[in-house]
C-alpha cells in the first residue's frame, strides 16, 4: 500500500519502536529517508543504520540509541511540514527546538541540514521535522 507521507511514516516507525523498547527498526528505503537517518546518526540520536539492498526499493535497518539507564536518547519527534501544508523558513526565522537542546531538519538548496548547520551556512528552507 503506498504511503502518502514517507517522512511521517519513518518518524512514526521510529516513535513506535522507541515506545515498544525495540533495539532495531526497519523501514522502506528512499534517498531522503536515508539522509534524515544519516543526520540523526551524526547528531547521536540514533546509533547506526544499514541499507539492505533487497527487492526493488531496499530497506533501511536503524539501530536505536539508549542511555546506560535504558532510556531512549530521542524523547520526541514531530513532523512539521506536511504534503498539504508546507512550512518554509528564512535564515532569520529558523526554528529553535527545545531551547536549542533538539534539532530541526530542513530541506535546503544545499541538501538536508540541521537548523544549526543551516544557520552557519546562511540558508533557509522547508522545515521537515523536529527531534528532541
Amino acid at each position: 500500500m503506498p504511503v502518502t507521507d514517507p517522512i511521517a511514516d519513518l518518524l512514526t516507525r521510529i516513535r513506535n519502536a522507541i515506545m515498544a523498547g525495540r533495539k532495531v527498526v526497519d523501514c522502506p528505503r528512499s534517498r531522503m529517508k536515508e539522509q534524515i537517518v544519516d543526520i540523526l546518526v551524526r547528531e547521536h540520536y540514533l546509533r547506526a543504520y544499514k541499507v539492505i539492498e533487497e527487492g526493488p526499493q531496499g530497506t533501511i535497518r536503524i539501530a536505536l540509541s539508549y542511555t546506560q539507564e535504558g532510556r531512549n536518547v530521542i524523547s520526541g519527534l514531530r513532523r512539521v511540514s506536511k504534503p498539504g501544508l508546507r512550512q518554509y523558513r528564512a535564515v532569520a526565522n529558523l526554528p529553535r527546538v527545545k531551547s536549542n537542546l533538539g534539532i530541526a531538519i530542513l530541506s535546503t538548496p544545499e541538501g538536508l541540514l540541521t537548523n544549526k548547520e543551516a544557520k552557519t551556512r546562511n540558508v533557509g528552507g522547508e522545515v521537515l521535522c523536529y527531534i528532541w
